[in-house]
C-alpha cells in the first residue's frame, strides 16, 4: 500500500487549529499504525477540485465541516443509509474504488448515548433543529427512539426537521415552540441539547430551560465538547439526571471514522486523555 492509501484528512473552509487532528493522530501513534491525518483549508468553490485531488492521490478517506457537508454529495459516487436520509455527509470512505459519505455526527452521539441507556422505545425531547440535531434525531429514531420532540425557536426550521423524521424514519416526531424557561414534559426519557448554547467562549451560557423540570429518571446529554462540563451538564447532575457530555459524541465520531478508513477499532480512551489534555480539564 502506498503511503498516499494511508492519508485521510478534513476538509474545513478554515483551518484553524482542529482538536479532531490532534485526537485522531494520538490514536494512530497509539495503536503503531503508518497513517496521517491532516485539516485542508478547502474554499467552496474548490470542494469538487478538493475531491478529485483526494481520489487521485488514492485517499483512504477524508472528513467534512461546513458548509461543505451538503455540497459534497454531487461529488461523491454513493451514500451511507443515515446520510442519504438527513441529506448531509461528514466523512467520506474509499469502499471498491469508490468515495461513499457517511454521517457520523449523529453515529458518534448514539455510541455515546448508548453507553448509558438504550434509546430503543425512550421518549425524547431535542434542543436545536440545525445540522447536529438532524444527525442526532435521524440515528436516534434508527435506533428505535419511539418520540422525538423537536424544540426550536422558530417552526420554520423545526418543521421542516419533524417532516423528515416522520416521513423517512419509523420514529413519531412533533414539534414544540420554545418559550423561555420551557419546561420539560413528565415522562421524558432523554433530553438533549443539539444548540450551540454553552460552547466556548460563552461558557456561562445556559440553556433556556426550567432547570426544575429535569428530574432524576432522565438522561441528559450535551453535544458540547468545550467546555465539556458545561451548564446543562452541572445542572443535570445536581438534580440527580445521568449526563453525558459533548466529548463522548465528539470522541466516538474519531472512533468511527478511523474504523471507517483503517479497519482498526482504536481504543477511545486515548482520545479522550488527548482532548482533556487541550480543552485543560
Amino acid at each position: 500500500m502506498s503511503f498516499l492509501s494511508n492519508l485521510v484528512g478534513s476538509f474545513s473552509q478554515g483551518a484553524a487549529d482542529n482538536p479532531t487532528v490532534a485526537m485522531i493522530e494520538a490514536a494512530f501513534r497509539h495503536h503503531g499504525l503508518d497513517w496521517r491525518y491532516i485539516n485542508c483549508e478547502v474554499p467552496p468553490e474548490l470542494l469538487g477540485d478538493a475531491v478529485r485531488g483526494a481520489r487521485a492521490m488514492n485517499w483512504a478517506g477524508f472528513n467534512l465541516s461546513i458548509p461543505h457537508k451538503v455540497a459534497v454529495i454531487e461529488h461523491l459516487d454513493g451514500l451511507g443509509e443515515s446520510a442519504r436520509i438527513m441529506g448531509a455527509v461528514n466523512c467520506a470512505v474509499r469502499r471498491d474504488g469508490k468515495l461513499i459519505g457517511e454521517n457520523t455526527d449523529g453515529k458518534g452521539f448514539l455510541k455515546s448515548l448508548e453507553e448509558v441507556v438504550d434509546p430503543k422505545g425512550k421518549r425524547v425531547l431535542m434542543f436545536g433543529a440545525g445540522g447536529a440535531a438532524r444527525a442526532i434525531g435521524v440515528e436516534l429514531a434508527l435506533a428505535g427512539a419511539s418520540s422525538i420532540t423537536v424544540v426550536n425557536r422558530t417552526a420554520a426550521r423545526g418543521e421542516p426537521l419533524v417532516r423528515l423524521l416522520n416521513d423517512k424514519t419509523p420514529a413519531k416526531a412533533q414539534f414544540a415552540a420554545w418559550p423561555s424557561g420551557f419546561a420539560v414534559p413528565a415522562g421524558t426519557d432523554i433530553v438533549v441539547n443539539a444548540t450551540s448554547v454553552g460552547l466556548y467562549p460563552d461558557l456561562d451560557a445556559r440553556l433556556d430551560v426550567d432547570v426544575a423540570s429535569l428530574t432524576a429518571g432522565m438522561v441528559v446529554a450535551d453535544v458540547i465538547p468545550n467546555p465539556p462540563r458545561t451548564r446543562l451538564v452541572r445542572d443535570a447532575e445536581a438534580r440527580g439526571c445521568r449526563a453525558i457530555d459533548g466529548l463522548g459524541m465528539l470522541i466516538n465520531q474519531g472512533v468511527i471514522g478511523v474504523k471507517y478508513w483503517t479497519g482498526v477499532d482504536v481504543d477511545a480512551g486515548v482520545m479522550r486523555r488527548k482532548l482533556t489534555e487541550i480543552f485543560g480539564v
